[in-house]
């Protein structure tokens, strides 16, 4: 199964939820629950000393409005990029934030998050 042969209702369908979560549990500092769709790879590739820093440490990643902005979805080979414009509680302006989706034994999971 290819995810990016969805349609973009049915990407968001799974898509919103998932960056709901990550938003809600960087904002809390649970790492583990942040973690929890990620895919096996990404996992072996996190740093989980630099990811616990973030939590710690980063007044953006802790301070995230839940409320987003969808901007779009991009297809490329066996994954899906979701775009949202995020804001932060503390600080002014706008980031960019993106999720990757694709499939891994049969489960949409996260192989790559990241808010700039």
């Amino acid at each position: 199964m290819n995810i990016i042969d969805k349609t973009d209702e049915e990407i968001l369908e799974i898509a919103h939820p998932m960056w709901d979560d990550l938003i809600k549990y960087s904002n809390k500092g649970q790492y583990g629950k942040f973690i929890k769709k990620f895919s096996y790879d990404l996992l072996l590739g996190l740093n989980e000393v630099e990811v616990g820093k973030q939590f710690a440490h980063s007044e953006l990643a802790r301070n995230l409005v839940e409320e987003r902005d969808f901007l779009g979805i991009i297809r490329r080979g066996q994954h899906v990029t979701v775009l949202y414009r995020v804001r932060s509680t503390t600080r002014e302006g706008e980031w960019l934030g993106r999720m990757v989706l694709g499939y891994e034994r049969g489960d949409v999971r996260i192989f790559a998050a990241s808010i700039f």
